[in-house]
């Protein structure tokens, strides 16, 4: 059976919701909400396709019965998700000053104001129309309703929640998946540790609201965005903030694992790569993190892995990084490990060699390898202290489990430098809003980024050069030899 709430708004808790055809712009049409429907393919349309497909595996697998309620609404934030006076309680700057900007947007919005400049506007299009020659649209008429603004707004913190997540609080749910980041992305460090402060704290929130302090949640990381990182763009594409909300939510999962509490999971989507910010491929993620579910919930911990690999002990020996491991891994295809970077104390970081741990020689003498122990180097940087691993918005990175296909190694890195201040400070511009210094740190990042990726691609053509010119101009000799004996 599928449920979908309504999309309400406001800041008041809500007690249920209508039963309605709601429009989808998606679909251009209306849909069924507030209310249980058998899954149809009819139905199913307008459902999250990841929610989909993890409940349908989860029937599948477990031949029980599933309802599933789907409470999702695109365009949101972690914090319109979680409680107000959960929010209030966080004694950080960064939430303070989201509060602060809210309730100032809040108090200054006129609706009498706004309704004027829009019957502006609206004058100015259709002058703009004439003289154009172009006719006016039927049912285009002059703006005369009020609108409620920013107090409606369904990203201001707390409305989701109130409206969608507090009218169905109270249900015995078995548990919640959760696939959200894009909106968050823009705001630099600031707004990843903004984050960080709040999605611990949200999931905590909706376990109260079920009334079940261990409430399985599963964590879906954020998806990629925007063309692939290349090893030619490697640094430049190293600045976006939607890494470092990837990175929160992974962290976030973290704290929940080493606090003893397993009923947290976590399934990375980044390597489902598509150059969009919505994962077109639904059904791997779905199905990835159903394993979590049915490992955890359901009675298949033997039979179902679900665990990402994790590294347990990071070394430095020898202008080499050492990463010690959980359990085997191994690249994607078996060939190359590709996605880490390093960079020493200057910050500049570089794609890095990775490779087994070498133990010694087999009996053919051929190299053993340690499978739980990769090591990081690279002829750039040869005082490594740090790396970095899948560190892009559409990031190279291809290492997972060797015992199961679909276990991913998770964005993350071993530094906790700012997005700002690699690889330089930038300094200059501490007047501006967080949100436009964090665009002006993002230009000026990769624009020095652009430089060094540029610099190593140099250095590693003349190299190239280097070590082959002696061998091309010999064998070209000979050639002009041979072609001249000929004739």
């Amino acid at each position: 059976r599928i449920l979908t709430v309504p999309a309400q708004n406001g800041p008041d808790t809500k007690k249920g919701f209508a039963r309605l055809h709601e429009w989808s712009s998606w679909s251009n049409r209306h849909f069924r909400k507030g209310d249980w429907d058998v899954c149809s393919p009819e139905i199913a349309r307008e459902l999250s396709a990841i929610g989909y497909v993890f409940a349908r595996r989860l029937h599948m697998a477990a031949q029980v019965p599933i309802g599933v309620i789907d409470a999702s609404r695109g365009g949101t934030t972690v914090e319109t998700w979680t409680p107000t006076p959960v929010l209030k309680k966080i004694e950080t700057k960064e939430v303070k000053g989201l509060l602060a900007e809210w309730e100032k947007k809040v108090a200054e919005f006129d609706p009498q104001k706004d309704l004027q400049k829009r019957v502006e506007n609206h004058h100015n299009w259709v002058k703009n129309m004439k003289k154009q020659g172009r006719e006016i649209p039927k049912g285009r008429t002059v703006p005369n309703d009020l609108r409620p603004g920013p107090a409606m707004d369904q990203n201001r913190p707390g409305n989701c929640y109130a409206s969608m997540i507090a009218p169905i609080a109270g249900l015995a749910v078995k548990g919640a998946i959760f696939h959200q980041g894009f909106n968050n992305a823009g705001g630099g460090s600031a707004g990843a540790d903004m984050y960080y402060q709040i999605f611990a704290k949200m999931i905590t929130a909706w376990r109260d609201a079920f009334k079940d302090p261990q409430m399985p949640f599963g964590i879906i990381s954020l998806c990629t965005a925007g063309e692939p990182q290349t090893r030619d763009d490697y640094l430049e594409k190293m600045v976006n903030g939607g890494i470092y909300i990837r990175e929160a939510q992974y962290k976030t999962f973290l704290d929940f694992l080493k606090a003893g509490d397993g009923n947290v999971g976590f399934a990375s989507s980044f390597d489902k790569r598509r150059s969009w910010y919505h994962p077109q491929l639904k059904i791997p993620v779905g199905e990835r993190i159903s394993r979590w579910a049915l490992a955890t919930q359901y009675g298949f911990e033997k039979d179902v892995k679900w665990k990402p690999p994790m590294y347990t002990e990071m070394n430095l020996e020898g202008g080499k990084i050492i990463l010690k491991m959980d359990t085997w891994v191994r690249a994607v295809t078996n060939g190359p490990i590709e996605g880490f970077a390093i960079a020493g104390k200057d910050r500049r970081f570089q794609p890095a060699e990775a490779e087994w741990l070498v133990t010694g020689k087999d009996q053919h003498n051929r190299p053993k390898h340690d499978r739980r122990v990769i090591v990081l180097s690279s002829p750039h940087v040869p005082d490594p202290i740090h790396f970095r691993y899948a560190w892009g918005r559409n990031p190279m990175g291809n290492l997972q489990s060797a015992d199961h296909n679909d276990l991913p190694f998770a964005t993350q890195r071993s530094d906790d430098w700012r997005m700002e201040n690699v690889p330089v400070k930038l300094t200059g511009f501490d007047d501006l809003a967080p949100k436009d210094f964090a665009r002006r740190a993002n230009h000026e990042s990769q624009k020095a980024l652009r430089l060094d990726d540029l610099g190593r691609r140099l250095k590693e053509a003349q190299a190239l050069i280097d070590e082959h010119r002696q061998r091309y101009e010999q064998e070209r000799d000979s050639e002009r030899k041979r072609a001249e004996e000929k004739n």
